[in-house]
């Protein structure tokens, strides 16, 4: 649901996640300019395929994307979904790349189509903490999708230190079972 915002924008709650595809600066650099926009190209039709009619794909971020769901157990499916469809396309090119994603469940304002505010700059340094395959996400998702992902479960990292981040961020590491 969404609420104006002092500015003129709205406010939405959802879940919001970031993509990167790991190793993409070396892939460019061996394999060229030509090669690396095809994969970006199969790695935003793959997020599109994931998502779910209610979820939403904000924004191309370089090699990366931002992604909005209304919930965190859609969130975490699509998420699963796009790594296992992205590792196998990547296979089949002759060229194994993985991806990483964090999530965060919270609020953003909205500027046009983007969203912007603390909440999304959380999700965005969760990803960067994230290891290749890994979907790591903040306490607030895997509380929001406990009901929702019940074949998910989490392992605790414990409070992790982000740039730019105030305070330690407890994260957990999405699994499926």
């Amino acid at each position: 649901m969404a609420e104006t915002a002092a500015a003129g924008g709205s406010t939405v709650e959802g879940t919001i996640a970031f993509t990167d595809i790991v190793g993409f600066t070396e892939y460019t650099a061996t394999r060229g300019d030509t090669e690396a926009l095809q994969l970006l190209a199969v790695q935003e039709r793959l997020a599109r395929s994931v998502l779910p009619e209610s979820a939403r794909l904000v924004k191309e971020l370089g090699d990366g994307l931002l992604l909005w769901f209304p919930e965190a157990g859609p969130a975490l499916r699509s998420a699963f979904d796009l790594h296992r469809q992205f590792e196998t396309a990547s296979m089949a090119s002759g060229s194994p790349m993985w991806m990483r994603i964090g999530m965060h469940h919270g609020r953003a304002l909205t500027r046009g189509e983007d969203l912007v505010g603390h909440d999304v700059n959380l999700a965005a340094r969760i990803a960067d903490v994230a290891g290749p395959g890994e979907v790591l996400v903040s306490d607030a998702v895997r509380v929001s999708a406990e009901a929702q992902a019940p074949v998910v479960s989490f392992i605790e990292l414990g409070p992790v230190v982000m740039k730019g981040i105030p305070e330690p961020v407890r994260l957990w590491r999405a699994c499926t079972d």
